[in-house]
């Protein structure tokens, strides 16, 4: 199969024939019919955040099922599916209380010993994130993806396994935003505008979308937002707690820097909640005032939206298809693997809200 590989940070994906293994018990063989162009990749892509090399990149799929192995009871061949980078195994601890998306056992990996899952040139590929879906087929645990309705486009249903879920879980799950309450959104990138989206479906009384580019801020209107604040001429915070006089009872940074998550802390009122989503590189320290503790003020983190990914998604699903969630919006442009080194150049510019890598099939 073609996929695109990584071999050394910092270099172009070079497209490339990798072979792909057979479905073991619990495992489940799909042809991707679309993936995402997720900043998350491009740390990896870029070196912020160290992984093994070569490996082959690209998590926010979606796909059909070919082939399922002996033991898999979830999805069957032809099921149209989502595919979720947060595997869980099912019977630890984090699974057990309902917090799938904090799993880190290894029993969605295949063991030390075993044939990898992919190999070019008989030599092994590292996987990436349980997926590696910059390539014409997956090979993936079972607990890695979720059946949807047939009626659901693909190239939108993609962008459900990592933006929106993150974005709409982080309002949701991570932080349960009331109806009412205001939210302020560092970042409208496609996680920030998934983000502002889910408030507005959750009933926040106010969305503040936050950002420098100035067509970002206008996409973010379509997807919620009541006020924007061009963080290029203004304070962004003083904005935000004039605008509220006094602070939002929820910020959500959705970029990943020390600045940003510092400012998200700064904007909120008594009592409320910052929540980081973004990927902060690894050893960046975030400073905050002591006393805004005794505000009761809070900071926390969000990974993957907290998500139950086999609930949520195919609600989400059924949001998009009644009208409530904004999936064509957040697509920029649609192109084919060939191009994928193109769009992470556009993902670098900070120009767009997602490009998506479609499959011919």
């Amino acid at each position: 199969m073609k996929a695109a590989v990584l071999h050394q940070p910092k270099t172009p994906l070079v497209i490339e024939d990798v072979a792909i293994g057979k479905p073991g018990p619990h495992e489940v063989l799909l042809r991707t019919a679309a993936v995402g162009v997720c900043h998350s990749d491009l740390h990896f892509l870029d070196g912020a955040y160290p992984f093994p090399m070569p490996v082959v990149l690209g998590h926010e799929a979606a796909g059909v099922v070919e082939q399922v192995g002996s033991e898999v009871r979830t999805v069957k061949p032809g099921d149209h599916v989502i595919t979720c980078l947060s595997a869980y195994c099912g019977h630890c601890e984090h699974c057990l209380t309902g917090h799938l998306s904090l799993c880190v056992e290894p029993d969605t990996k295949r063991r030390e010993g075993e044939e990898p899952r992919l190999l070019a040139n008989g030599a092994p590929m590292n996987q990436f994130l349980n997926l590696s879906a910059f390539a014409e087929q997956m090979l993936i645990h079972e607990h890695a993806l979720v059946a949807i309705r047939r009626d659901m486009p693909l190239d939108r249903a993609a962008l459900i396994g990592c933006a929106v879920t993150t974005g709409m879980g982080a309002v949701i799950h991570t932080a349960r935003v009331s109806p009412g309450e205001t939210v302020a959104v560092i970042g409208c990138g496609g996680i920030g505008l998934a983000t502002i989206n889910s408030a507005a479906i959750a009933g926040a009384g106010r969305i503040i979308a936050i950002d420098r580019v100035p067509g970002k801020l206008e996409l973010a209107k379509q997807f919620g937002a009541t006020d924007v604040i061009n963080a290029a001429d203004v304070d962004a915070v003083e904005a935000v707690r004039e605008l509220t006089r006094g602070g939002v009872h929820h910020a959500f940074e959705a970029i990943g820097l020390k600045q940003t998550a510092e400012q998200a802390f700064s904007m909120l009122r008594r009592g409320g909640t910052a929540t980081v989503i973004g990927m902060i590189a690894p050893g960046v320290k975030i400073e905050i005032k002591g006393t805004d503790f005794l505000a009761e003020k809070r900071i926390q983190g969000s990974m993957m939206g907290s998500n139950r990914f086999p609930v949520d998604m195919p609600r989400l699903v059924d949001f998009y298809l009644s009208g409530k969630l904004k999936l064509d919006e957040l697509i920029s442009r649609r192109m084919p693997l060939e191009n994928i080194n193109e769009a992470f150049d556009e993902l670098r510019r900070g120009e767009l809200a997602r490009s998506v890598i479609m499959f011919e099939h």
